[in-house]
């Protein structure tokens, strides 16, 4: 076996500043060792013209560029970029196609749904096969663009959906029909979730913080329907409401004013929700239905009390707030109760009991109960009793009053006026209203003589449920 041994192998052929090693065409040069430097501090290695390189370098990937992109700009080849469009949309120009060019983009804000990116080819490249524009417009989207030849052009290689996100803040979803998620109009880190129908709230993502998975709301079940025959006015339906003052401060109703802490905590997962139907009217012997309950998180809202009419009793129906009394024959009969079943803060209030009972134009149907107060009795003059006020709250960024109750049916008067939702009653030749739809308010009675009924007695307002939360 022999061995060669040397100090150092000294520069044999130069050409100016540039030295050959190898011995060209068909050659292998060799370089064996466990750690290999190429180049200087301050150099720059590069392939020759023509020349290609395997086992190392970019093979499909891009080298991203972490300082967001604001406005319009030119893409690189080998190039990734974070296209910040919250400040609003812009347009991203690709380089020049050559085969292999790559060009990725990402959703920097989760903003592109709102503020798109616009891709646009150099000259007459293509995009999938068409010289025309891309629009990227998918919240927390990501693309990587490779151009393959001049047939095709640049060609979509990779595609996220997927919004991965850290969980600061709650990320969630709505379906149902005409249910909505939009941004708080007076605080753009918050979400306002309105179901006007049945639905689901999906909770995708909850926070890793505990006090951002607390989230404010309304649920606000549907209004009674009024009765007849100098009946009285259905009653709003029960007007539940929670916020936490740290997270959102927005403007609450009296019901939660004293209680910033009455919000419910959500956790990943769906949460149903039902949206309570106004109750239907009834007639000269038949009660005005109760509104039906609306529900979220654990938490029910009760319809409100259907109104009497000129039988039985005459007692209003108990719900969350209660049906107004009716009168005649002789008696009148008490309001029907609030805040059934009873909770705190309370949902709602009695309806007014009966007036007068004796001869028709002394008769005259108390007004529903409202979610913020009880409603009026009739008077002996045939006066009809008016409609309970409800409770106004900004939670949907106005300020919307809800939860009324209907006025009570009446005689020499006519009947009690209608308010927060509520119907308005009527004699007995007149026409009752309905309570508004998704403000819960109580239809409104009517007189003697309201036949046929179901035009002439106003029906309760259907419900809603709103919920608010904090998203970044």
């Amino acid at each position: 076996m022999s061995k060669i041994q040397v100090d150092a192998i000294e520069q044999q052929t130069a050409c100016g500043t540039t030295l050959t090693a190898g011995g060209g065409a068909g050659k292998t040069v060799v370089v064996d060792a466990t750690t290999v430097t190429l180049g200087r501090c301050g150099g720059t290695v590069a392939l020759a013209s023509g020349a290609s390189q395997t086992g190392f370098g970019r093979t499909g990937t891009v080298d991203w560029i972490t300082t967001p992109k604001t406005a319009t700009f030119t893409a690189v080849s080998g190039e990734g970029y974070f296209c910040n469009t919250s400040g609003g949309a812009f347009t991203v120009n690709l380089p020049a196609g050559v085969a292999g060019a790559i060009v990725s983009l990402a959703d920097y804000a989760a903003t592109w749904q709102t503020n798109v990116v616009t891709v646009t080819p150099n000259g007459t490249d293509k995009i999938g096969s068409t010289n025309a524009n891309a629009t990227l417009n998918t919240q927390g989207q990501s693309v990587t663009f490779v151009f393959v030849d001049s047939t095709q052009g640049w060609i979509n290689t990779m595609d996220s959906t997927s919004n991965v996100r850290g969980s600061a803040f709650i990320c969630a979803s709505v379906s149902g029909a005409c249910n909505t998620l939009t941004t708080a109009p007076c605080n753009a880190n918050v979400k306002i979730a309105t179901f006007l129908g049945p639905g689901t709230f999906t909770v995708n993502t909850a926070s890793t913080t505990a006090a951002e998975n607390t989230v404010g709301y309304l649920v606000l079940a549907g209004g009674g329907g009024g009765g007849g025959n100098d009946g009285g006015g259905g009653g709003g339906g029960g007007f539940r409401e929670g916020r936490n003052v740290p997270i959102d401060n927005f403007t609450a109703s009296p019901k939660v004013a004293n209680a910033p802490t009455n919000a419910i905590t959500v956790a990943a997962g769906a949460y149903p929700i039902q949206v309570g139907g106004g109750g239907p009217s009834g007639d000269s012997s038949t009660y005005g239905g109760n509104g039906t309950p609306s529900t979220f998180g654990g938490l029910t809202s009760t319809g409100g009390g259907g109104g009497a009419a000129e039988s039985a009793a005459r007692v209003g129906n108990p719900g969350g707030s209660g049906g107004g009394g009716g009168s005649g024959g002789g008696t009148t009969g008490a309001g029907g109760a609030g805040n059934t079943p009873s909770v705190s803060p309370q949902q709602g209030n009695s309806g007014g009991a009966g007036g007068g009972g004796g001869s028709p134009p002394t008769r005259g149907g108390g007004g529903g109960g409202g979610s913020n107060c009880a409603g009026s009795a009739g008077n002996g003059s045939g006066g009809a009793g008016g409609a309970g006020c409800g409770a106004t709250t900004s939670i949907t960024g106005s300020s919307v009053g809800r939860g009324g109750g209907g006025g009570g049916g009446g005689r020499g008067s006519g009947g009690g006026v209608g308010a927060f939702g509520g119907g308005a009653g009527t004699n007995g030749t007149g026409t009752a209203s309905n309570g508004t739809a998704n403000k819960g308010g109580g239809g409104g009675g009517a007189g003697e003589g309201t036949t046929p009924a179901a035009p002439r007695i106003g029906a309760g307002g259907s419900g809603i449920v709103v919920i608010r939360y904090k998203f970044q």
